[in-house]
């Protein structure tokens, strides 16, 4: 019996019913019931406040200092310096940020926030002042209940909203990060809106952090409301807490895009408690994951090792990269994950992690990857800095617990072969789908390649195609040299509920195909697209309207026909090369009958007593395959079974454009005289030959296309 298969609505639910709230005294720990809402609409759109275009990077200082005296206006001002005399300004680190514990208990009479005037005797606008004369922005924390999370029970901003982000955008606040403590429950849309409504009306460009622990599936809707949301518990720095976090934020990719980011929670980078092999692997899946980077760990008194790690600007570059997609999952067996994130101007990241205790050697393919099509690829690896180039392959030793993270650029694109071509039997130039790999002949399944099932669309079933799951785009190359595509769209049936998405086909960027809204309910639809003088082809998914779930779509038997048809004028179809043939004894023969299986030891074609000199000798069961590339009109022949068949070869020939009937002998005996057939080809693409046997078995069936003569345009 196969196990259940589960819905992104479902797996999503269990997701959130399973993250781990860590508890204790820190301004990010809380314990808190998770309440499992499920998403009824699509992702939203990013809220519109320009900021975090790509993900924000700064420092936090929560991890180091916790509330203890040391945290204080000198520590602050000293973490600005640092960012400028270490060069991780530089680098792309713009915030310094400051957690819990900078206010007093009580708020004043007005009943505004007042900064602690043992650690910010001079405020908190003079800090961020500061920090701003050194070309840097400036953060602050609060909580959305009535106290934050720090056991002292600082003041909250429930029920202050607007009060509280007037008076920090009054101080040049920069950034909020909002945490979940101190709420008794009160919803949280409802309060994490609020805040972000009351720093929208300040006027003020306020990076706004929602930090309610990923309790109440933020993704589903906090898009439109901040610039990121936590996604899981709080952080630790160890290896299981580190990585636990990482498989937990993997899965949500689908909901990342710029201004609005998936977050699982700061850096732990040199704080201690993981080798420099393993904060590599942190550093890198957050980079990879299209994550904040914000460092957690004491700047006065980091190692060099610690500041190479959060200064390498070619992993922060992938982080960075303007594109704004959360990489994915490509395979994960055996403690052996390979990540992929499309980047801006076709590269990708690659990340090959080993999650064991020893070495191991992680391959993938370019392919695999989402970026085939090439001939060869550069490869960069982002911590060695070492270069080289491979036909497909990904491949190297990696060490325990430790992650090999390459840039991988494509050289020249292959264009498709001439001929009608399955989409599901190229290789594409760029591939991202919202769950689990694109799949070949498939339907997407789960998150692991190659675990759909046959691709069927309201009980039409498929043998060829792409199994994939909104939001999805998929890219080839053509070179210019292909004419038209052809597709059934749908979605798939392996879905319980229904998923509603758009079908849409682009040559160049410009829209050539749009399916409208197809639901579970609807049968195949065909689309059909001119793609003639085409650089590339692009293969768009979205969801329909009522959110990802269920998206399970398939584009089927997709045809792409490329390259010029024959010669204009007529020709011996003999003289000319098939795209495919398959016969029932021996190959195919060129102006020779069938004869036995050796190739070419057949004889003079002779139907009848009359013979020809050009033609195909074929035996039933056969198919013979041709591709015009819609320039030709016509094709004449005569048939019949061959002489050499004695008494026993009875057989029918069809000729068929484009998987359409155009001719048929009926029934052919040996005793009978040739048939003469005449087929209207005015516009096919393909062309195939068909014999089958006429009803009393294939012995000595040997078929005859006798002068067969193909007019073309």
């Amino acid at each position: 019996m196969q196990p259940e298969r589960h819905t992104i609505r479902q797996r999503l639910a269990a997701l959130a019913a399973s993250l781990a709230l860590i508890t204790g005294g820190g301004a990010l720990a809380a314990t808190a019931a998770v309440t499992v809402q499920l998403a009824t609409a699509a992702p939203a759109a990013a809220v519109d406040n320009g900021l975090a275009l790509t993900p924000q990077m700064g420092f936090n200082n929560w991890n180091s200092t916790h509330c203890r005296a040391e945290f204080n206006e000198t520590m602050v001002k000293g973490i600005a310096d640092i960012f400028v005399s270490q060069g991780l300004k530089s680098a792309g680190y713009s915030y310094v940020n400051i957690d819990d514990c900078w206010a007093l208990p009580n708020r004043d009479a007005a009943g505004n926030l007042v900064p602690d005037p043992a650690r910010f005797p001079n405020g908190i606008k003079a800090v961020a002042d500061y920090v701003h004369s050194k070309g840097l922005k400036f953060g602050l924390y609060s909580s959305a209940g009535t106290k934050t999370c720090d056991t002292l029970g600082f003041p909250g901003g429930l029920g202050h909203e607007q009060q509280d982000a007037n008076l920090w955008a009054s101080w040049g606040v920069d950034y909020l990060k909002y945490d979940n403590c101190n709420n008794t429950g009160a919803d949280a849309q409802t309060r994490y809106k609020a805040m972000g409504d009351a720093l929208k009306a300040t006027g003020r460009p306020i990076l706004y952090s929602i930090c309610e622990w990923g309790s109440n599936q933020p993704w589903n809707w906090a898009a439109n409301v901040g610039n990121s949301w936590r996604t899981t518990g709080d952080i630790s720095d160890s290896w299981s807490s580190m990585i636990g976090i990482a498989h937990q934020n993997q899965s949500l990719a689908p909901y990342a895009k710029p201004g609005a980011w998936n977050d699982p929670d700061m850096l732990e980078v040199g704080n201690g408690g993981m080798t420099d092999t393993e904060y590599r692997t942190h550093f890198s899946l957050w980079s990879q994951m299209a994550a904040p980077l914000l460092i957690g760990s004491d700047l006065r008194s980091a190692s060099a090792a610690t500041l190479a790690i959060l200064k390498n600007t070619d992993v922060i570059a992938v982080d960075q990269d303007s594109l704004g997609k959360q990489g994915t999952v490509v395979s994960s067996s055996g403690g052996k994950v390979v990540m992929t994130k499309a980047l801006a101007g076709g590269d990708r990241s690659v990340t090959l992690t080993n999650e064991n205790g020893s070495a191991q050697t992680i391959s993938t393919t370019a392919e695999a990857a989402g970026i085939g099509g090439a001939s060869s690829y550069a490869l960069k690896d982002l911590w060695s800095k070492q270069t080289s180039s491979t036909t497909g392959t990904i491949s190297a030793t990696v060490p325990a617990h430790g992650t090999v993270m390459f840039r991988v650029t494509p050289g020249s694109p292959v264009p498709p072969p001439t001929g009608i071509n399955q989409l599901s039997d190229l290789p594409w130039t760029s591939a991202t789908n919202g769950w689990g790999p694109v799949e070949r002949d498939h339907s997407n399944g789960e998150q692991a390649a190659g675990d759909g099932r046959t691709l069927t669309i309201n009980g039409t079933t498929y043998a060829k195609g792409l199994g994939t799951h909104a939001p999805s785009e998929i890219s080839y190359y053509l070179g210019g040299s292909c004419r038209s595509v052809n597709v059934d769209v749908g979605v798939d049936d392996e879905v319980s509920s229904p998923g509603t998405v758009i079908f849409q086909l682009y040559r160049d960027g410009t829209k050539v195909a749009d399916s409208g809204v197809r639901s579970a309910s609807d049968g195949p639809k065909h689309l059909t697209a001119d793609l003639t003088g085409g650089s590339r082809l692009k293969l768009v998914v979205t969801d329909g309207g009522d959110g990802i779930n269920y998206d399970h779509a398939d584009w089927a038997d997709a045809k792409l026909a490329c390259g010029n048809g024959p010669a204009a004028g007529t020709s011996a179809l003999s003289d000319l090369n098939w795209t495919s043939a398959a016969n029932g004894w021996g190959p195919v023969e060129r102006d020779h009958s069938n004869g036995e299986q050796p190739a070419g030891d057949g004889r003079t074609l002779t139907i009848n007593g009359a013979t020809y000199a050009k033609g195909l000798g074929t035996h039933a069961a056969s198919a013979v395959t041709y591709y015009l590339g819609g320039t030709c009109t016509s094709l004449t022949t005569d048939v019949g079974v061959d002489d050499e068949s004695a008494t026993n070869g009875s057989v029918v020939f069809q000729i068929f454009r484009d998987g359409t009937k155009v001719a048929d002998s009926g029934l052919v005996t040996v005793s009978d005289a040739a048939k003469h057939l005449t087929a209207d080809l005015t516009g096919g693409l393909e062309l195939k030959l068909v014999v089958t046997d006429g009803g009393n078995g294939n012995t000595s069936d040997h078929a005859d296309w006798a002068l067969p003569r193909l007019t073309c345009g």
